[in-house]
């Protein structure tokens, strides 16, 4: 299925988080959220010690960059809001929980919510957070632009198709280009629950312009408007 035209995302802002939302449609594409963690930052620092759990407090106190930090706190206070608006309960008392792994099936797989009500993902990548929610499962990808040399190290990890498709490019588009293939094949990897334990080039989700991403039976796939230096996608069973 294709996806003509880069989906939306609502921006959050500080105060205005939404405090009810109804659950996404069955049959509806997903809904996507950015958090940006900059001008949120007073406000998700305050938020955190009351919303995020045990777990996720470790998580965010190992990761060594103040940077790293701050997107992960955001990213995940963002999300536990979010949830709790869809589900109607506190955010702290959100029922999480991980499906097992699909390598050795231990539970760190995808997080989920007890009894799916609403499937969701989220990804952050310097300065910038994205969550997507919907009815079916679903897989979301931020990446920031990357240097030329990083895309081209990167190119030869995809399907072969979607490699030829970057190098039939003016050398000036390629990395804008990469990234939109990185995103859209990171995100249907997360949809499917794999990652990158799935070999990226397996699938081949080209092409290389906006707009253009093709995906595997039974599923959609879309690139995401976002702020400039970045690429998204999102992936979603229909």
């Amino acid at each position: 299925m294709t996806v003509e035209a880069a989906l939306r995302a609502t921006r959050l802002h500080p105060g205005a988080w939404p405090r009810s939302l109804p659950l996404p449609a069955a049959g509806g594409g997903p809904e996507l959220w950015l958090v940006p963690p900059g001008p949120l930052r007073t406000e998700v620092a305050a938020l955190a010690g009351s919303v995020l759990d045990g777990a996720e407090k470790e998580r965010a106190a190992r990761l060594r960059r103040q940077e790293d930090r701050e997107a992960y706190i955001a990213a995940h206070v963002g999300l536990r809001l979010l949830l709790g608006a869809y589900l109607g309960t506190a955010a702290a008392g959100v029922p999480l929980y991980r499906l097992p792994c699909t390598s050795c099936g231990r539970p760190h797989g995808r997080p989920a919510v007890h009894g799916d009500p609403v499937h969701f993902s989220l990804s952050h990548a310097d300065g910038l957070c994205l969550l997507a929610f919907a009815a079916t499962t679903v897989g979301v990808d931020v990446e920031p632009v990357p240097a030329p040399a990083v895309a081209e190290e990167l190119a030869a990890a995809l399907h072969p198709r979607e490699s030829a498709e970057l190098l039939a490019l003016p050398p000036v588009q390629r990395t804008r280009a990469f990234a939109r293939l990185w995103t859209r094949k990171e995100a249907y990897l997360k949809g499917l629950g794999t990652g990158l334990n799935r070999l990226p080039s397996l699938d081949y989700l080209g092409g290389s312009a906006e707009g253009a991403a093709t995906a595997p039976p039974g599923w959609a796939v879309a690139d995401i408007a976002v702020d400039d230096g970045y690429a998204a996608a999102v992936a979603y069973r229909c």
